[in-house]
């Protein structure tokens, strides 16, 4: 997989950069933007700020190629995951306890109307 999805000498850099530090601050910008019911565009145009922001880390602690585009792609796109995962969980939460007479939870992720 070295190569593929992340350049790092060994793959624990890669899951601690990207998804312990940029996956929990993703997480933390999806739970935001649903709280002040932001829209999934919002939350989109954030993970592209971020995943420059994790490109850097990579860049400035691990010597990774901070311009790449490859890597910038999948490391946006693991931070979309856990940021848009984030928004949903959030917004679940919303619906259920602010609308507990409208909706009922039908997973983590989702919700439908009491009936």
């Amino acid at each position: 997989m070295q190569g593929v999805l992340y350049e790092e000498a060994s793959i624990w850099q890669f899951l601690f950069v990207t998804w312990l530090l940029g996956g929990g601050a993703a997480w933390m910008t999806g739970k935001a933007v649903a709280q002040t019911w932001g829209s999934h565009t919002r939350l989109f145009l954030y993970m592209l700020g971020l995943g420059i922001g994790v490109r850097f880390i990579h860049h400035a602690l691990f010597d990774g190629t901070m311009f790449s585009l490859h890597y910038y792609i999948v490391d946006t796109i693991v931070l979309m995951i856990l940021g848009f995962l984030g928004y949903q969980y959030t917004r679940t939460n919303q619906m259920v306890t602010q609308y507990n007479w409208l909706y009922e939870r039908a997973s983590l992720l989702s919700w439908k109307p009491k009936g």
